[in-house]
This record gives structure tokens, C-alpha cells and sequence, in this order.
């Protein structure tokens, strides 16, 4: 896509799942990736192999609950390769468990990344934004943000609250400026690897991790909605694998 080729996307949370296939298809689309997250080795591996295709990629360690961390990775990205067009929050967390089990770290580390690490992106990359009056914030979310069930009380709520912060940034930040919401249902990741319940990670995987769609899928939603004209702004996206009729 002619109109992907030499941007300057900035992912957070690239070192696994819809993270990482978004940097390799744009990557290969001609973007130039910037992957963040926490994990260095697998950040270096993905990148390694990128670059090995021909792409243009680099990563620097990311903690998205972390304000100057934030900052300090985006300016990276601009000293790697120019400033951001893009930025993709897709960091993420899903320790699923009922509210009575009072799992009350998890609920923080939940609000701190999925609801605040979005908040840093933007408060970090807004400002490199509108001193070029162009770019674009893709938030991915899940369509929890939409649904809400047993154990997804606290996941869903952050989900939501991403959902309201994208449609009001939507509103507020000028005409040239784009917001794009990726809503995915049930996609192969490591989410699941987050629930602390021995008994419900079971459940989860058998009840909902079933008919999932490849990561790969949600990076082309990414680049659809990267890939419009500047004055088509795609709000939202819900992506499903066909067989999921629940949530």
C-alpha cells in the first residue's frame, strides 16, 4: 500500500500477538516500526527478523504504565527514524477473575495498563501530532469493550473506558489528526496467560479461546485503516472470526 509505505508507526506492546504481527505486516507494507514492551529478548527477536525480510524496524524496552517512559519511546522513534505518523496502543493485559475474589492487584494492573498506558500514548504522542497538524492514534481494544460478562467485570470496564477515550479524542483533536478503534474478538495471543486462577485459565481457554482468529487479521484491519485518504477518519473496527457468535 503505496500509502503505508515510509511511515513511521510506533506499537507498544509488539513483542507478542497483535503487537508483533501489526510491526511485521506493516513492515512489510514499507512502514518503518518502532516496537516497544517489556520483554527485550523477544522485542530483539521480532526485530531481528524483520529487518532479516528487508523491513525497517528497531524496539527500545517499554513499560506503558510509566509517563516518561512513554515519552522517552517516542522520542526514540523520532531520533530512529522521524517522527511518528502513527501510533498503535495495543498493550494489554487480561487477568480475568470474578469480582468476589478480590484479586485487587490485578484489578490495578489492569487500570494501569490497559486504561493509563493508553493515556500515556497519547499524552505522549499527541503534542509530536499537532506540531505537524497530521497523525493518527489506533487503539486496540477487544470487543469487550462493548460486552460484559462473569469475570470480565474489570477487563471489560477498562475496555469500555478505552472506547469512551477514543471517541472523545476523536472530538477534540483537530480535523487532521485521526482515531481508529480495533475492537477484535477472540484472537491468538498470550492474554489468556495472564489469569492467576488455575481452574478459570482452564475454563477460559476452553470456553472462549476457542475459534480464534490469527493475529494477522487484526494487523490488516490496522493497515485498512492506516491506508485510507487523510480526510477518511475510520473510527471503528470489529473484527470476529466467523464462527463467534457470542460476545
Amino acid at each position: 500500500m503505496k500509502s503505508i509505505e515510509g511511515k513511521v508507526v510506533a506499537i507498544t506492546g509488539a513483542s507478542s500477538g497483535i503487537g508483533e504481527a501489526t510491526a511485521r505486516h506493516l513492515a512489510s507494507l514499507g512502514a518503518r516500526v518502532v516496537l516497544g514492551a517489556r520483554r527485550v529478548d523477544k522485542l530483539s527477536a521480532v526485530t531481528e527478523s524483520i529487518t532479516a525480510e528487508g523491513g525497517k524496524a528497531v524496539y527500545r524496552k517499554l513499560d506503558v504504565t510509566d509517563i516518561e517512559n512513554v515519552r522517552a519511546f517516542i522520542q526514540f522513534a523520532t531520533e530512529q527514524f522521524g517522527a511518528p505518523d502513527v501510533l498503535v496502543n495495543n498493550a494489554g493485559v487480561m487477568p480475568l477473575s470474578m469480582i468476589n475474589s478480590y484479586k485487587i492487584e490485578e484489578w490495578h494492573r489492569m487500570i494501569d495498563v490497559n486504561i493509563k498506558g493508553v493515556l500515556h500514548g497519547i499524552a505522549a504522542a499527541l503534542p509530536v501530532f499537532e506540531s505537524r497538524n497530521s497523525g493518527q492514534f489506533i487503539n486496540i481494544t477487544s470487543v469487550a469493550d462493548r460486552w460484559v460478562g462473569p469475570t470480565s467485570t474489570v477487563y471489560s470496564g477498562t475496555k469500555f473506558a478505552v472506547r469512551a477515550i477514543s471517541e472523545g479524542l476523536r472530538q477534540e483533536v483537530s480535523t487532521t489528526i485521526r482515531v481508529t478503534l480495533v475492537a477484535p474478538g477472540a484472537t491468538e495471543s498470550e492474554l489468556a496467560e495472564s489469569i492467576s486462577d488455575p481452574e478459570l485459565k482452564k475454563l477460559a481457554i476452553e470456553r472462549f479461546r476457542t475459534d480464534l482468529l490469527p493475529a494477522a487479521a487484526i494487523a490488516k484491519a490496522v493497515a485498512y485503516a492506516m491506508a485510507q485518504p487523510a480526510d477518511v477518519d475510520v473510527n471503528e473496527i470489529v473484527v470476529r472470526h466467523t464462527a463467534q457468535k457470542s460476545f
